[in-house]
C-alpha cells in the first residue's frame, strides 16, 4: 500500500457554519499533507435551489458527513503508512536475497554431488571394462588353451590310427602272402598229383597194350 488517508470532519453544521473543511492528510516519504475542503455552504444553497428547506439541506449534509467520515475511516482502516510499506518490501527483499541465496547453494551442492556421482559413475566404468577386458583376456587364452590341447589329441588320435591302418595294412600283405605260398604249394601238390596220376595211367594203358598184343 503507498500512503494512509486520514479524513476529519468537522462537528454538525449549523446556520451560521458558512464552509466546513474536511482536512485529508496522507502520510509519505516526505510527510507532507494535503488538505481538500469541500464547501458545504455552498452545497447547502444548491440543495435550498432544488426545493429544500435549510433543515433539509442541513440535515441531508450532516447525512453525507457522517457517511462520508465512515467510510473514510473504514478505508483507511486497512491501509498501511509508507514507512511500513517500505518495511514490508525490505522485508520480502531479505526474503527474496535469503531463498536465492539457498537456492544458490542447493544449486551449488546438487552440482557438485552431481559431479561427483558422475565421477563415481565413470571410475565405475573403468573398472568394469578392466574387468570386461580381463575376463575376455582369460576367455581367449582358455580357449586357445583347449584348441591347443584338442589340437594334440587329434594329432595323438591320428597317429594312433595311422599306427593302426599300418598294423592291418601289414597283416593283410601277410595274410596275402601267406595264400600267396598256400597257392604255390597247392599247385605244387596238384601238379605232382596230376603227374603221379598221368604217369599210372600211362603205365596202365602201356600194361593193357602189351596184354592185348
Amino acid at each position: 500500500m503507498a500512503a494512509a488517508v486520514r479524513l476529519a470532519l468537522r462537528p454538525r453544521l449549523s446556520t451560521s457554519n458558512i464552509a466546513t473543511r474536511i482536512p485529508c492528510r496522507a502520510f509519505s516519504s516526505s510527510a507532507s499533507r494535503l488538505d481538500f475542503h469541500f464547501d458545504t455552504h455552498h452545497f447547502v444553497q444548491r440543495l435550498e435551489r432544488e426545493g429544500l428547506t435549510r433543515p433539509q439541506a442541513e440535515g441531508i449534509m450532516n447525512a453525507m458527513a457522517d457517511v462520508i467520515d465512515e467510510s473514510v475511516r473504514n478505508m483507511t482502516s486497512n491501509m498501511v503508512t509508507k514507512a511500513e510499506q517500505e518495511k514490508h518490501q525490505y522485508t520480502q527483499q531479505v526474503d527474496i536475497a535469503q531463498i536465492k541465496s539457498e537456492l544458490q547453494l542447493m544449486e551449488k551442492n546438487d552440482l557438485a554431488m552431481l559431479k561427483a556421482e558422475n565421477d563415481r559413475l565413470q571410475t565405475d566404468m573403468e573398472k568394469l571394462k578392466q574387468r570386461l577386458r580381463q575376463e575376455i583376456t582369460r576367455t581367449q587364452d582358455g580357449v586357445r588353451l583347449d584348441l591347443n590341447l584338442e589340437k594334440g589329441r587329434m594329432r595323438e588320435e591320428s597317429s594312433g590310427q595311422e599306427l593302426k591302418i599300418k598294423e592291418v595294412d601289414t597283416r593283410i600283405e601277410q595274410e596275402i602272402a601267406n595264400l600267396r605260398t598256400a597257392i604255390q604249394v597247392s599247385k605244387a601238390t596238384t601238379l605232382q598229383y596230376l603227374v603221379g596220376f598221368v604217369t599210372g595211367c600211362s603205365a596202365l594203358l602201356m600194361a593193357y597194350l602189351r596184354f592185348r598184343m
